[in-house]
């Protein structure tokens, strides 16, 4: 009998396949999930502790320049064997809430003609009340559009692209001496949004975006880490609103696209 014939049926001399074993992914070692747990616990509790830590301060501040003021028979202390915080915060609210009840009453507004003149006669004093005054009627108006939009533009250089914020539509001189429909926009700095430059930029070569006002101040505080998604409509999100930059060929508007803003700038 041959080797051959020994060989038992279905046999053909091949050597068998190895089985694949089921590999598994390596599992993460004691310290690799402790660091994921440690920066979770940060992430988590590093913007609230910031947040309160912050507030603390402007609460510990108001109170150290309002309790001086007020005599000791006010002090919670006085009464308490503890000191009570936030305590000057609501002395302050409670007195501009009392002014301008008093202001609204004809006792009150001739008060105020009559302090606005004597502050008009000022000669340096009168340029820095009127300004300060513009700017928070302005911003606390309820009817103001101030720092309602987010809009983008090219900035220093075409090619270059910033965000700002729409302050109102430009008038007066500025506007009469340009040709073009102008509007004011504020450009913020990083990581500090309150300090900025003030641009006049033709109405045609701004792009309103969606973004809300709280989500473009974060993205720029944030450096670009915090970006808002596009809250556009989903039919519109494909379609580029703004051209490639090819030499001095105009971006703004995109020609290749049939594409209106989805919404128009707001006069303030």
């Amino acid at each position: 009998m041959t080797p051959e014939d020994r060989r038992p049926a279905g046999d053909d001399g091949a050597k068998p396949e190895p089985q694949l074993r089921n590999i598994q992914p390596p599992k993460l070692g004691l310290l690799r999930h402790l660091r994921a747990y440690f920066f979770a616990g940060v992430l988590i509790t590093a913007p609230i502790g910031i947040t309160f830590y912050i507030a603390w301060l402007f609460i510990h501040w108001v109170d150290n320049k309002v309790s001086p003021l007020l005599p000791a028979a006010y002090h919670p202390e006085t009464y308490l064997p503890f000191s009570v915080p936030g305590f000057g915060l609501l002395v302050v609210f409670i007195v501009l809430t009392m002014i301008g009840a008093l202001t609204a009453g004809m006792v009150g507004r001739f008060w105020l003609r009559t302090s606005e003149r004597v502050l008009a006669r000022m000669p340096v004093i009168r340029s820095v009340y009127g300004a300060i005054k513009q700017i928070f009627e302005t911003v606390l108006a309820h009817k103001s559009e101030a720092f309602r939009q987010v809009v983008l533009f090219e900035y220093p250089r075409r090619g270059c692209w910033a965000i700002g914020f729409i302050t109102g539509i430009t008038e007066g001189e500025v506007q009469d001496q340009t040709t073009d429909e102008v509007v004011n926009v504020f450009l913020p700095t990083t990581p500090n949004p309150t300090s900025g430059y003030l641009l006049f930029m033709p109405k045609s070569e701004v792009v309103v975006l969606s973004m809300s006002v709280e989500e473009g101040i974060k993205m720029i505080v944030s450096g670009g880490i915090v970006t808002p998604p596009d809250r556009r409509p989903a039919h519109l999100r494909g379609k580029r609103r703004v051209a490639a930059v090819e030499g001095e060929k105009q971006t703004i508007p995109n020609t290749d696209a049939d594409e209106a803003q989805p919404k128009e700038l707001s006069k303030a």
